[in-house]
């Protein structure tokens, strides 16, 4: 399997506080793995990290062979990102949705068909301002986004954090029908969700990781 993320002695702090402290990974194609710890672990450090969102103080981190900082653009066409907490877009869902298919080349109607598939109506909120929508709408058209850009790297934030147990499961069932080899890293207190989904348990601690298994 090649390695779609290396990650080698990464380190960063933020006001004197180390939130990742030397961490060494790497994730191949086809590994979904679950990374868990408790708040202030530094998952989400690392994972924005992951995204060119952070400068490390040392260390190194590669996307396909691509550094998120220098080749960020090369780096987001292969991962697909969704955060805990969904950007304030002042773009209404139509114009949302031809921004993404201009930007990112998706075809819209293949967004329309998941975001379906999660039951969002889309035609019914059209005219709608994406950051007046309620968080589980936002988190659905995220999800609809990301899953249809095919990426060869998800990464998921507590993804179902705002979602209703229906809603997750359509999730949970979109991600099991994809028909091609991917990765993801799902940062996530809900490791019970993702039996099946997961061939790989992460847990970090202190900006460290602590435990690593494959499943």
């Amino acid at each position: 399997m090649s390695v779609i993320v290396d990650i080698s002695s990464a380190t960063k702090s933020f006001m004197g506080v180390k939130v990742l402290d030397s961490i060494d990974l790497k994730i191949s194609s086809g590994e979904r793995i679950a990374m868990l710890g408790p708040n202030g672990a530094g998952k989400t450090t690392l994972a924005r990290s992951i995204l060119g969102f952070y400068h490390l103080e040392s260390g190194s981190i590669t996307v396909a062979g691509h550094d998120p900082i220098r080749e960020r653009v090369a780096v987001l066409e292969k991962v697909a990102f969704i955060p805990q907490l969904p950007p304030p877009v002042k773009l209404t869902l139509d114009e949302l949705l031809d921004f993404v298919q201009k930007s990112s080349g998706v075809a819209r109607n293949r967004i329309e068909s998941f975001a379906r598939k999660m039951e969002l109506d889309i035609d019914a909120h059209a005219n709608k301002p994406f950051f007046k929508l309620s968080g589980g709408m936002k988190q659905k058209m995220l999800i609809a986004i990301a899953l249809a850009r095919r990426s060869a790297l998800f990464i998921f934030d507590e993804p179902t954090a705002s979602l209703d147990p229906k809603a997750r499961k359509l999730f949970y069932d979109l991600l099991s029908s994809l028909d091609y080899d991917y990765s993801a890293i799902y940062i996530t207190h809900r490791l019970e969700e993702l039996e099946g989904l997961i061939n790989r348990k992460i847990y970090m601690e202190l900006g460290r990781v602590v435990s690593d298994e494959k499943i």
